[in-house]
């Protein structure tokens, strides 16, 4: 089922989700957020993963009302679609949702692939590790990291 002001989130990755969100011991506070760091990993890692089964969808506003919510599913449309400028464009807002779920899907799948390999670390460890190996080294492509060029140089406050 396509949503025009919703996020669909991966159902395998479901407990992934609620261990990231968990409110004693997740490293992200909403679903949200950890939707929206997932798909900068599978950006990075330059995968994108399509998945046919989704549980409760999510508000589009959600990640909207979010510093640079709106601001992520855009540039993912751009980076994703260089040579098609109407990819930003109000009628391809659901394109442009379907790359960023993409590529959260994927963001989502390393990371499990992570904890089970290294099962003797916490998820936040795990997490610190990727947020810092992020910022020390480029991305595994050759390619340039667009996305990571462009949030470097917005000053964030994390």
């Amino acid at each position: 089922m396509a949503y025009t002001d919703r996020f669909r989130r991966p159902k395998e990755h479901e407990e992934l989700l609620g261990k990231l969100t968990d409110r004693k011991t997740g490293t992200f506070a909403t679903m949200v957020e950890a939707m929206m760091f997932a798909a900068l990993l599978g950006r990075r890692r330059g995968e994108r993963k399509p998945f046919e089964h989704a549980d409760e969808p999510i508000r589009l506003a959600l990640m909207e009302s979010r510093d640079y919510g709106e601001v992520l599913l855009d540039m993912l449309g751009a980076v994703e679609c260089p040579d098609d400028p109407k990819i930003l464009s109000a009628d391809r807002q659901p394109d442009r949702v379907l790359i960023f779920e993409e590529y959260a899907n994927a963001g989502l799948s390393h990371l499990q692939t992570l904890m089970h390999r290294q099962s003797d670390q916490d998820l936040d460890t795990i997490i610190s590790n990727l947020v810092l190996e992020g910022l020390k080294t480029p991305p595994l492509e050759d390619e340039n990291d667009d996305v990571g060029d462009i949030l470097a140089s917005a000053d964030l406050n994390w």
